[in-house]
């Protein structure tokens, strides 16, 4: 792997030449492009005369060398001069003109936490915002929560105050911010008291400081005077949040800026020690980074908040500059798989940015392309689990690697592939087993496979539908189908997001692993041609010669956009147009090779949703700035990605931003390779196809010429990949030598209705997909914020008895809810379903969880078949149908009725026509009850029907493309299979825990008992049946029905059952009716857990909720009480409506502590940050930190709660619904329970007030509201010593990232 090439036929004719600038090239100079990766460090490098040479390499070879691109460069000059360079002196740098470089040494030291000493300082109150974070869980069903801990080891609290100015009586005179907004400053920097602060943080060994400071991004004074401070005392690096990324939201601006502080003395130090490789010091060398963004940074300027992307994002760069162009300017999907995992994004003529994601817990906001992590790599292990064959996310790494690496690995993968015969072992160097001078190793591979092979044929024999035992081969090829099918899902999500069609694109492969899937994936995706550059293996590297040198400027801004502030706007682009003109002017670009760009972060006033958006299609018109026609580029957009425009809605301008580019990379040339002849075989060999072995000749890529045609199967090898070609597919040569190939249709699919256990992990991929893009389209069509921005609705797939199949995504509350109501729609309507209906309900009685969560149902009929053969179903959470009070959740309701409208039974679309007049005079109804109102919103709610009737409508569209593939039994035999598929991952959890209890001579019956905060019992008893792997779950002696509104109903219980069991099973499975197929439950009716029809019921679906949670892990003993409560403070009055849920403490357990400040169990909701908090709504918030010593004592603690206090600006209604007042979170085993919940008023006059659990109050200009949220219990003895912490590790195997999926942990944040 480590030996050198010149690419066969280029020596005659330059592959590159240089374009006409400052990369020029002197006469005899060395050119040179390295993507320093994970694994693998990649060289291409262009030499005196234009020839290329490649080079692969170890990352790390201590024992050889001690910096990969060096020791890459030191074997190519020696190479090419004749001449000995000794590894222990610096290199000649009079031959190299420049050095690019793409580098992992930033994402590593943040996954690895190997950064820099740092302090954080922040405004007071706010020490533990980044802490508490925006308060969501990442995995909803993990009771350990494992986070990733802050970057900061110190926090020091900054005496200092801005807020944005209100003109309250007493205020003082207003400033103007950077962003046009009037500031008020309410306290100065105390800088005496800071600086012996800073002092003793020197005198600890902390060289460099994050300072974060509330409202910097419009007033920076503040942070620049506490910076100029730390510079004087001695601090080396100090990062500013104002400078380091000047937007809006300090939680991710604060983030950003410790990254910045975390990593950049890290690069620093790397780029100093690459330096020190060379003679001088590289210093007439022109040295460039890979940014995140795509763009190239001098070495000086390369940064730690903008470096994490730096190595894929050369990928990106590389397939845009050459298959994009190439191929006619027909969109792209790169999909680059390597040994971890795969980077899926998408190129049409311009980068797709994001400017906000996470990277190893750490969310960052900058520039970044947007490259999708999914874990499923070559190195991804195969597990087969409860019936299912599963891939990854666990991954073998480098060491000790698949089986087949002599390593004594796990099966992964590439063994798979191996077995199948795709990978040949004499196509790669002796570099394995433990001497690293062996061969790949089939043999390990088959025997590695084997034993997961057993597994799979005693289930297939013994199991619940006996089938004949599968081949080796089978297997093997059920894992690669099931991988492909994994990669499949976020292709399809990455396109539909923004409203492209997944068929429409190229896929561009690239990376070691990607050309054995390439046919499939781009089959089942239907695309029809995969495009393979001939240095796709090197391709990172590549892209990093031909990318261009970027300067940004970006400034925030809170103008409206309208012709009145064109002038303004064309001032500020013009400013920022000239900050990177002059610093690209100084790094030695000609003007003539200069262009920039400007952009506008755009969003309709009122809502979260900005785009970023340049008006470069758009020219400037009369009624818009000279830069462009934003506004008009902004609509165009909009409507693509959601499908509808607000035209009646303001356009507000979020931030400023222009991109400049210095035209720098290398151009490609053709090289014409003629074809001499028909392509010669190098050798035959077998290769697995689904139905058997085929005969598949091997040719050799350095062999082939232009115009060279290759029929499927055949594999097409070369140093650094292997092309599968698949049977009906051709690969053709193209005139640049890259592999062109054309991908047949997909053959008709084989399958029974019998359960194939690989069938079977299909299905599950194809179900789960199905509620996903459901979702996408349901998220892109509704109008209303809690839908399209909160993302808090469902979608689901049904079977023919209404059971459930799939829902996406997995919020709490909603799991095993929808089936209540689609099973209650066909026992009532019977026999009147027609085609063309579509139904709405959301009464409790009718499966519903509280009335806002209006649930949409289509039954789907097929030819031939008299009754619905399937049904999909889509439930929102509305903003306001009406009630009492504004948003439909008021705290004191006592009826359903004043909870807002109801809807049992209602055909919202009739014989394909929308009911619109009779659902209107509905939602209107609740205003006829004394002291009610209808919705106050019916725009949103029609507009939000009509998008959920949408959504289903893609179900459907969707399933009958399945069922035209499958036919009609098949997929109804594979929705029954996957729900037996959850029952028997349940049935096997009973089992253990039944097993283990009656190991220790427990008895096989548990209970536990908890209380609402009025007295209420929950009681629960379990009596588990060891044989069958079954439960009985009673609720009998839990309270009577209550006269306020903490009901919960029936379909509460079984959302908080279904969430528990899949906590307990503790791995994925398909959370779908067969979750409750072992369980019977028994819930006493007029209880408060199965109410009468007319009971209020908002209190029980986010407080009673929380206490069945409760109730049902701790008789099973899992983890001490978590809160216990959602805290849900809603603030109003005559103009403004604001609603919030707030984190607490969690449940220590067995082997973990509590996570402090985090929603746990059935809410998962992301808190509003504070500066936007502020910035809509008049408060100031004052504080928001942990609260110390609030989580209970025990071996392993409770999380702590919080503290939050919200000062008024305005009179308004201030109402509180929570729990936990009176009652604590219980510990366990020998821990103590964790602190109640507090809810304090404290008037402007000092007067404090105990405001109870459930209240709603008046307030006035300077009270101040104080909420102490509950701790979660401790688990075990206090007395007992905690076990040493050890190095467990820090993060998963796996790490995702990416638009793909941020967009589901919103979701899931809900």
């Amino acid at each position: 792997m480590n030996r050198l090439q010149v690419l066969p036929g280029l020596s005659a004719e330059p592959l590159l030449h240089s374009s006409p600038t400052i990369m020029g090239s002197p006469e005899g100079c060395f050119h040179f492009a390295i993507d320093r990766g994970g694994t693998f460090t990649d060289v291409f490098a262009q030499c005196p005369g234009g020839h290329v040479r490649v080079l692969k390499l170890l990352s790390e070879d201590p024992a050889n060398y001690a910096d990969a691109p060096t020791e890459g460069i030191r074997r190519i000059l020696e190479q090419e001069g004749g001449v000995l360079l000794p590894r222990d002196r610096p290199l000649d740098t009079s031959r190299i003109a420049s050095i690019r470089m793409g580098t992992t040494v930033a994402t590593n030291a943040l996954l690895e936490r190997r950064g820099e000493r740092v302090a954080l300082l922040v405004t007071k109150g706010f020490r533990d915002l980044l802490h508490i974070g925006n308060q969501a869980r990442p995995d909803l069903f993990d009771l350990a929560v494992p986070m990733p801990e802050v970057l900061y080891e110190e926090v020091l609290e900054v005496e200092e105050r801005v807020v944005l100015y209100h003109g309250e009586p007493g205020a003082g005179s207003p400033v103007k911010g950077r962003t046009g907004d009037l500031i008020e400053i309410q306290q100065p920097v105390d800088l005496e008291a800071l600086r012996g602060k800073l002092e003793g943080l020197l005198s600890r060994g902390i060289r460099s400081l994050a300072v974060v400071l509330m409202h910097s991004y419009t007033w920076a004074q503040h942070e620049q005077q506490v910076g100029a401070l730390a510079r004087e005392l001695g601090f080396t690096h100090v990062s500013l949040s104002s400078e380091t990324m000047p937007m809006v939201r300090i939680v991710p601006r604060g983030h950003t800026a410790c990254a910045d502080a975390y990593l950049t003395p890290t690069i620093q130090r790397y780029v100093q020690g690459f330096s020190r490789g060379f003679q001088g010091q590289l210093k007439d060398v022109q040295v460039l980074f890979m940014r995140s963004d795509g763009g190239l940074a001098p070495m000086d300027a390369f940064i730690g908040s903008r470096a994490v992307l730096s190595g894929p994002a050369g990928g990106v760069v590389g397939y845009s500059s050459t298959t994009y162009q190439l191929e006619g300017g027909q969109p792209v999907i790169g999909f680059d798989m390597g040994g971890t995992s795969t980077d899926v994004s998408r190129y049409a003529g311009e980068f797709e940015h994001v400017f906000e994601a996470s990277t190893a817990g750490v969310t960052l906001q900058a520039p970044q392309l947007d490259i999708n992590t999914v874990a499923a790599g070559g190195g991804s292990r195969l597990f087969f689990r409860s019936g299912l064959f599963v891939v990854g996310p666990e991954s073998a790494g480098a060491h000790p690697g698949p089986a087949c690496y002599r390593k004594g690995g796990p099966v992964t993968v590439t063994d798979a592939n191996l077995v199948l015969g795709r990978l040949l072992p004499s196509s790669f160097p002796c570099i394995f087993g433990p001497r690293e001078d062996q061969p790949l190793s089939p043999e390990a591979s088959r025997k590695a496979l084997e034993a997961v092979a057993t597994e799979v044929n005693s289930f297939l024999t013994n199991g619940p539908c006996p089938a004949s035992p599968l081949s080796l081969e089978e297997v093997a090829m059920g894992f690669v189908r099931v991988a492909n099918e994994a990669m499949c899902r976020p292709i399809r999500a990455l396109t539909q997001a923004r409203g492209h069609d997944p068929s429409a694109h190229i896929l561009a492969c690239f990376g070691g692993a990607g050309g054995q899937h390439a046919c499939a994936i781009a089959r089942a995706l239907g695309m029809d041609t995969v495009h393979i550059h001939r240095h796709s293996g090197l391709l990172s590297a590549l892209g990093l010669a031909l990318a261009d040198v970027v300067h940004e400027a970006q400034e925030p801004c809170s103008l409206p956009y309208t012709p009145e502030t064109f002038v303004q706007l064309d001032q500020r682009l013009c400013h920022l147009e000239g900050q990177c003109v002059d610093a690209l002017l100084a790094q030695g670009f000609p003007r003539s090779q200069i262009s920039t760009e400007s952009f506008l972060h755009l969003r309709y006033q009122g809502t979260d949703c900005a785009l970023m958006v340049s008006a470069q299609q758009h020219p400037a018109t009369a009624r818009s700035p000279r830069a462009g026609d934003f506004g008009a580029a902004f609509v165009e957009r909009y409507m693509r990605e959601f499908g509808f425009i607000i035209p009646e809605r303001p356009v507000v301008v979020d931030d400023v931003r222009v991109r400049g580019t210095g035209r720098s990379g290398l151009l490609l040339e053709d090289t014409r390779r003629p074809q001499t002849g028909p392509p010669r075989v190098d050798k035959v060999t077998q290769c697995y196809f689904e139905g058997g072995y085929q005969e598949t000749p091997v040719y050799l890529l350095g062999e082939l010429g232009y115009g060279h045609q290759l029929q499927g199967p055949c594999l097409i090898i070369d140093n650094n990949s292997t092309i599968l070609v698949e049977p009906g597919c051709q690969a053709e040569v193209t005139k640049t030598g890259d592999i062109r190939i054309s991908v047949g249709a997909e053959p008709p699919s084989v399958a029974g209705t019998k359960l194939d256990p690989i069938q079977l992990s299909i299905f599950s991929h194809r179900f789960m997909s199905i509620a996903e893009q459901m979702g996408r389209i349901l998220q892109r069509t509704a109008i209303s914020t809690n839908i399209k921005e909160r993302l808090d609705f469902s979608c689901a797939l049904f079977g023919p008895d209404g059971g459930l199949v799939s829902n996406a995504p997995h919020i709490p509350v909603h799991l095993g809810a929808m089936q209540e109501t689609v099973q209650f729609q066909i026992q009532h309507l019977g026999a009147d379903l027609h085609p063309g209906d579509v139904l709405l309900s959301n009464h409790p009685s009718a499966g519903g969880s509280h009335l806002p969560d209006l649930t949409v149902i289509t039954p789907v009929f097929w030819p031939g078949q008299t009754r619905p053969v399937f049904y999909v179903a889509s439930r929102g959470h509305h903003a306001d149908i009406g009630g009492i009070t504004p948003g439909s959740m008021p705290p004191h309701s006592t009826t359903l009725q004043q909870e807002g409208a109801v809807f049992l039974s209602f055909k919202l679309v009739q014989g394909g026509v929308f009911q619109e007049e009779a659902v209107t005079e509905a939602l209107r109804a609740p205003g006829k009850i004394p002291g009610c109102s209808g919705t106050r919103n019916l725009h949103d709610n029609l507009s939000d029907l009509r998008a959920q009737v949408a959504a289903n409508q893609k179900g459907i569209q969707l399933v009958g493309e399945l069922i035209g593939q499958y036919g009609l039994d098949v997929v109804q035999a594979y929705m029954g299979h996957i729900q037996a598929n959850a029952e028997l991952a349940v049935r096997d959890m009973l089992r253990a825990f039944g097993s283990s209890r009656k190991a220790r001579g427990l008895p096989l019956e548990v209970s536990a008992e908890d209380h609402m905060d009025d007295g209420s019992p929950i009681r629960l008893h379990v009596q588990i049946n060891l044989s069958q792997g079954s439960a009985v779950f009673d609720f009998s002696g839990s309270g009577s029905e209550v006269f306020g509104n903490l009901n919960a109903p029936r379909a509460i219980t079984l959302s908080a059952l279904i969430y528990c069991l899949r906590c307990l099973v503790g791995r994925d499975i398909p959370l779908n009716q067969g979750c409750l197929a072992p369980v019977h439950v028994i819930i006493p009716k007029g209880s408060i857990l199965d109410p009468s029809p007319e009971a209020a019921v908002v209190g029980g679906n986010v407080l009673t909720s929380q206490r069945v949670v409760d109730v049902i892990l701790g008789a099973f003993g899992a983890c001490s009480a978590s809160q216990g409560c959602m805290n849900n403070v809603t603030l109003g009055n005559a103009r403004m409506g604001y609603y919030e849920t707030v984190a607490g403490g969690a449940g220590a357990g067995p082997g973990w502590h509590g996570r402090s400040g985090i929603h746990s169990h059935m809410t998962n909701t992301r808190i509003t940050d504070p500066e936007i908090l502020e910035s809509r709504y008049p408060v100031i918030l004052r504080r928001f930190e942990l609260r110390p010593g609030s989580g209970g004592r025990g071996r392993f603690r409770g999380g702590d709660g919080v503290i939050r206090e919200l000062v008024f600006r305005e009179e308004a209604v201030l109402s509180v619904l929570t729990e936990r007042r009176a009652f604590q979170p219980y510990g366990l085993h020998g821990g103590e329970p964790g602190e109640r919940g507090l809810n304090l008023l404290i008037r402007k006059d000092g007067r404090t007030v105990n405001l109870g659990g459930k209240t709603s109050v008046t307030v006035y200009p300077g009270d101040v509201f104080c909420l102490h949220t509950p701790g979660g219990g401790g688990y075990g003895d206090p007395e007992d010593p905690a076990p040493p912490p050890g190095s467990p590790p820090l993060f998963p195997a796996f790490l995702e990232r990416g638009s793909v999926y941020e967009y589901r942990r919103a979701q899931e944040a809900v």
